[in-house]
């Protein structure tokens, strides 16, 4: 299969299946990707008592964690292999065992090897729990050949 012959949404697919496969730190923490699509992804993952901090919340690293899982998935549908330049985030209110947070990254700009992402994080009512923001690198390589 060749990265010309795909419309954007099957060359998105591709590319996610991809990374997936080889993404051991998303699968282990129970993430699931629900959707992805040119520039876009959205990831899902609930909340388990090894992720709870000495607060009784959600530690925010795993937060960061699904956000930049979903950021990754998001930044890589071009073919293009990206990483992670920058990322920052802000934590808006606590999530709890059990909780089930959805993180839903969108591209926000895209020149040359930059981009930029921005990706909402919420829980299981709609709350929002916090707002990431990514900033990507592409660097050598493919997932598909051209």
């Amino acid at each position: 299969m060749s990265a010309a012959s795909l419309s954007p949404q099957a060359l998105a697919e591709a590319c996610a299946k991809a990374l997936w496969d080889d993404d051991n730190a998303t699968r282990h923490l129970g993430m699931e990707l629900v959707s992805v699509a040119p520039g876009e992804a959205t990831i899902t993952m609930t909340i388990a008592d090894s992720m709870t901090n000495g607060h009784g919340t959600c530690h925010g690293g795993y937060m960061f964690t699904l956000a930049d899982s979903a950021f990754a998935f998001a930044c890589n549908t071009y073919n293009q292999r990206t990483v992670a330049q920058h990322g920052s985030v802000t934590f808006i209110a606590p999530a709890f065992r059990g909780d089930r947070l959805t993180a839903t990254a969108r591209e926000v700009s895209r020149r040359g090897r930059g981009g930029i992402y921005d990706i909402g994080i919420t829980n299981q009512e709609g709350e929002v729990i916090a707002e990431f923001r990514g900033h990507s690198r592409t660097v050598k390589g493919t997932y598909l050949p051209e």
